[in-house]
C-alpha cells in the first residue's frame, strides 16, 4: 500500500464549492480505472500544481486554473465523460486532496501520464517518482519547486 501522509485538516489551497466538484470530476475522469487510491493521486498531481507557482506553473492560482491550463492541462476536459455531474463519494476523494492528504507516488508529482509500456525513467526532464496501476507519476526537484515538498 502507498505510503500516506496526512495534510492539515484545513484546505491547503482556497477552494469554493464548485472548485471542489470541478476537481472531483477531473479525478474520476482521469483515474476510475484505477480505483479511489488513483483517483487520489491525480488530485495530489492537481493540488500540487496550485500550490506550485513553479515551473509550468507559475500562472496556476485556483483549481480552475489549474483544470483549464492550456497548453499542459488535462486531456480529459476534452471528453464527454469530464462533464458528468460530480457524485458524493468523488466530491469526498476531492476534498482529502484539497485538504493537503498526499498518496506517494504522487506526494509530490506535478505530471501523470498513462504509458503504453514502463514509465519513462524521465519524462520532460522530470524524474519518475513511481507507478500506481496505469499511470506514471514525476515530480519536480526540492530546489526547482519547493512549495510541494
Amino acid at each position: 500500500m502507498p505510503f500516506v501522509k496526512r495534510g492539515d485538516s484545513v484546505a491547503v489551497i482556497p477552494s469554493t464549492e464548485a472548485d471542489v466538484k470541478l476537481l472531483a470530476r477531473l479525478m474520476r475522469a482521469e483515474a476510475e480505472g484505477d480505483g479511489e487510491l488513483g483517483m487520489l493521486m491525480v488530485g495530489n498531481t492537481g493540488v500540487n500544481r496550485v500550490r506550485g507557482d513553479c515551473i509550468d506553473f507559475t500562472d496556476i492560482n485556483t483549481i480552475r486554473d489549474m483544470v483549464y491550463q492550456s497548453p499542459g492541462g488535462f486531456e480529459a476536459t476534452q471528453k464527454g465523460y469530464f462533464y458528468q455531474r460530480a457524485r458524493e463519494k468523488d466530491i469526498r476523494l476531492a476534498r482529502k486532496t484539497i485538504k493537503g492528504t498526499r498518496y506517494h507516488p504522487a506526494s509530490n508529482s506535478l505530471w501523470f501520464f498513462k504509458p503504453s509500456g514502463d514509465c519513462p525513467e524521465q519524462w520532460f526532464g522530470q524524474w519518475n517518482t513511481g507507478r500506481y496501476k496505469s499511470h506514471c507519476f514525476y515530480s519536480p526537484t526540492r530546489s526547482d519547486c519547493p512549495s510541494v515538498y
